[in-house]
């Protein structure tokens, strides 16, 4: 079965690649959860989140993000000391801000699902990438959206980590088209 070379041979990087990579995400809650693991992921391997996710689960009280805009300084810290998500203080604070904002976007869209999915007029971009070197790491819409989301008081959501937020909920499909995965999503 040929997929997307870098998941490689990880278990867990392969049933992420196989069942939830590029597929296209429309609940509020799924979108909150890979915008807090895609800007944990700055500056580390996406395995590396991958791997804590269940962690982040379990801190983050299952992604609520109503929950998460509530956070204090007392519960920064003892983030701060739970091993099972990356312990860096701005990523937190940014998680918890970004929450706050989260519930601003729905309010003003009545979901974050029609916000995201309206910059693409809710058609997935697909792509025709034949080897992953072509894939870029970021885009004019990552661009524009990132730009948005900051006007908006979102942080740690530059262009990158967007595109490949945008890669990981379907709004972007970039399975090469050698991929099983190519033609599913």
């Amino acid at each position: 079965m040929n997929r997307c070379p870098w998941c490689g041979e990880d278990e867990l990087y392969v049933r992420y690649h196989d069942e939830e990579w590029g597929a296209p995400v429309h609940d509020d809650k799924k979108h909150f959860e890979f915008l807090i693991l895609e800007s944990a992921q700055a500056g580390l391997s996406w395995i590396t989140v991958l791997r804590k996710r269940e962690g982040y689960r379990k801190a983050y009280d299952d992604f609520d993000h109503i929950k998460v805009a509530e956070y204090d300084d007392n519960k920064v810290n003892e983030l701060l000391q739970n091993s099972g998500i990356i312990r860096n203080k701005r990523k937190i604070e940014s998680s918890i801000n970004n929450a706050k904002q989260f519930i601003k976007v729905q309010e003003e869209f009545g979901s974050f699902d029609n916000y995201i999915w309206s910059f693409v007029e809710n058609k997935t971009i697909v792509n025709a990438w034949e080897d992953i070197s072509q894939a870029p790491a970021k885009t004019e819409l990552s661009d524009k959206i990132s730009k948005d989301l900051k006007a908006r008081g979102f942080k740690f959501l530059g262009s990158t980590i967007i595109y490949a937020y945008l890669q990981a909920v379907g709004i972007i499909n970039d399975h090469l088209t050698s991929c099983f995965r190519y033609k599913e999503v």
